[in-house]
């Protein structure tokens, strides 16, 4: 590591005390297919030991959930996350000049000129841009770190670890972490809002030993939802879709079965299971359900619900795929009572 960078490093603290707002930045969200945005100033952010920005992304959301609980996915995949820090574009060479100027009136223990120093020697003289690429202006921008609030505390947050970096209008930066579609597909799966997995049950709440419980779940509220994220300005947009395909139900206990015998009740006629129809014997399968075989006493079950999402992606560039399927469950308390007999 140069001894450019370790400056950098040491002198960060200091600069994420000392860095003035810059103008031209904005954070922005959505839901339900509006966009919200916050324009205006956004402060540098330190990332670690380096220095970052608060992201532009937008999202939108399309076919947001009727279901007044919603949450976020879990990818199926254990070893696959959303990405924690990204590199995408910041600064242009004015707003460089800017903050470091802001830098140095910061004159408490000496800590503007200090500072100041380190950005000139990286951003004005030469080592390796010179006089913050002003004769550049308005032909790129100063590419920075920034890392999804969500996941800050993980430890591929500190992967961003570069210094902003220059890239032409229309370049594609050679880092492997700059903003790109995928990422962007990958940012809008994490913001994905789900409806809560509330299944419905026969009987409710209190069943039977040895007579099955039919599940199943309103169709109305688990249809497509799709996020779509971008970047303002730069032509970059990638939207995730989830699209519910699977029920896995765990009853709590090892004395139950289930149906089907796997667990998992797939979607069939746009619907995971079916209501149990007045008059149904009561000893009648159901196509979504589970059946206890041994009381709960005096307490209940925890029976869990898990749906699984088949998570598609594309892209104004045309490109696009699958990602992880994602699941999202809830728990409910079941009470399973043997079934009294009185004889005569």
């Amino acid at each position: 590591m140069s001894c450019r960078v370790i400056a950098w490093r040491l002198l960060a603290p200091a600069v994420a005390l000392s860095m003035a707002a810059v103008p031209g930045m904005a954070q922005a969200t959505g839901k339900n297919g509006k966009v919200k945005a916050r324009e205006g100033a956004s402060q540098v952010s330190r990332q670690g030991q380096n220095l970052g920005v608060q992201t532009k992304i937008q999202t939108t959301v399309e076919g947001s959930p009727k279901s007044a609980k919603s949450g976020s996915l879990t990818p199926a995949n254990s070893n696959w996350d959303p990405p924690a820090c990204w590199y995408e574009p910041a600064y242009s060479p004015k707003q460089i000049q800017a903050a470091v100027k802001a830098i140095r009136k910061v004159k408490v223990f000496g800590v503007g000129d200090l500072v100041g120093g380190a950005f000139d020697a990286y951003f004005k003289d030469g080592n390796p841009y010179k006089d913050y690429n002003l004769d550049k202006q308005g032909e790129g921008l100063f590419w920075a770190a920034a890392v999804d609030e969500k996941r800050k505390d993980a430890p591929d947050a500190k992967a961003c670890d570069k210094l902003p970096f220059w890239v032409p209008n229309g370049a594609t930066p050679k880092e492997p972490l700059a903003v790109s579609p995928k990422i962007l597909a990958e940012y809008a799966y994490d913001e994905l809002p789900v409806p809560g997995t509330e299944i419905t049950m026969a009987p409710e709440g209190t069943t039977k030993v040895n007579l099955p419980t039919w599940v199943w779940l309103d169709k109305a509220k688990f249809k497509k939802v799709s996020v779509t994220a971008s970047i303002p300005g730069s032509g970059l947009s990638a939207t995730a879709t989830a699209e519910p395909v699977s029920l896995s139900v765990d009853p709590g206990t090892q004395d139950a079965e289930t149906y089907p015998a796997s667990g998992q009740c797939p979607i069939e006629g746009g619907k995971i299971g079916a209501p149990r129809a007045k008059g149904t014997p009561a000893d009648t399968l159901p196509p979504c359900g589970v059946q206890y075989l041994r009381s709960s006493g005096d307490g209940s079950y925890n029976l869990r619900s898990t749906l699984t999402w088949r998570i598609t992606w594309t892209s104004t560039t045309g490109e696009g795929g699958d990602l992880p399927d994602g699941e999202f469950g809830a728990e409910q308390r079941v009470a399973a009572e043997e079934i009294q007999s009185v004889n005569r």
